[in-house]
């Protein structure tokens, strides 16, 4: 390999681990700051929303959000919502949360005045 060839080797090198080293450190996989919170609604009651977890830590969060009522019900949160989720059925809502505080609610016509509302702490 020519002189030449060796120092265009090495440029491409070194602009990869730039590129590895940049993507961790700005925009590569948020694992050790993900986090699942498991929300129940239409149960102990059928306007009440149960979350697994109160407080989280800020980052990524997976909702993963399960109608145990009779009704159909939604999860809003950080201005994203699930779709309507019938009797039975289960939906996940993917929010990028940074320290604060959260309400949350079913934006379904009567149902966050009925009590299906509350606050996410986000450490």
């Amino acid at each position: 390999m020519t002189l030449l060839g060796v120092g265009s080797v090495l440029v491409v090198l070194l602009a990869l681990v730039s590129l590895v080293v940049s993507m961790s450190a700005f925009g590569g996989s948020d694992a050790a700051t993900a986090t699942t919170v498991t929300v129940t609604a239409g149960k102990p009651s059928e306007f009440r929303f149960t979350l697994s977890k109160k407080a989280i830590a800020g980052g990524v969060t997976t909702f993963k959000v399960t109608n145990k009522g009779k009704l159909s019900h939604d999860f809003k949160i950080a201005g994203k919502k699930t779709v309507s989720i019938k009797a039975g059925k289960t939906a996940t809502l993917k929010v990028t949360l940074k320290k604060g505080k959260f309400a949350f609610l079913c934006t379904l016509p009567s149902h966050a005045p009925a009590g299906m509302k509350g606050t996410l702490t986000v450490n």
